[in-house]
């Protein structure tokens, strides 16, 4: 691969609606095409990073930024990054926007009453457990969604419905808007 010519796609959404399953057959699907890409999450930056976390405003801050900055470097070496992050304010994905040349936002849209339900069965090691049971009790005030805003992309160039479509036919429309992006 030349470099500088890797691209850079954001699942972004709610705790919960997805993304982690999404990205992973997505990463899945390019493999079968010949297509190499990087999943960078939050969850496991975070846990470097920021080992143990308090989700303040400034610890997203430099989580985020971390993020977007790996993303950077391995683009810039023409490295493809599937980044899975619920990435809840706007500037942080508009940072890697204006970052990165060839970025795509993918909105993984998904009920919040859908993402409580499906978080009390993660099981990715990474991911903090039972986030809404705290927040719904008061426990924790950092949760996007919920104690914290979370900023749905205004014009993101994929939208998937995931509590409509499986997790097949969500990473296939994020496919398509790939393809369109590389003219694979």
């Amino acid at each position: 691969m030349v470099a500088g010519k890797g691209w850079c796609v954001w699942l972004t959404g709610l705790p919960g609606s997805g993304k982690t399953s999404i990205a992973k057959k997505l990463c899945e699907m390019l493999e079968n095409k010949g297509v190499y890409a990087q999943i960078l999450s939050s969850d496991y930056l975070r846990k470097i990073v920021t080992p143990e976390p308090k989700y303040t405003e400034e610890e997203r801050e430099i989580v985020y930024r971390s993020l977007v900055f790996a993303a950077k470097l391995l683009t810039d070496n023409g490295i493809n990054v599937i980044i899975d992050a619920t990435g809840n304010r706007r500037k942080y994905r508009k940072l890697a926007r204006e970052l990165i040349s060839k970025f795509i936002e993918a909105y993984i849209r998904c009920p919040l009453e859908v993402c409580v339900e499906r978080e009390t069965k993660r099981t990715d090691e990474y991911a903090p457990k039972n986030i809404y049971k705290r927040a719904f009790s008061g426990e924790s005030k950092t949760v996007p969604g919920v104690g914290v805003p979370y900023e749905a992309p205004e014009s993101p160039e994929v939208i998937v419905d995931s509590d409509k479509l499986s997790v097949e036919e969500c990473a296939r429309k994020v496919l398509v808007a790939i393809q369109k992006l590389i003219h694979m």
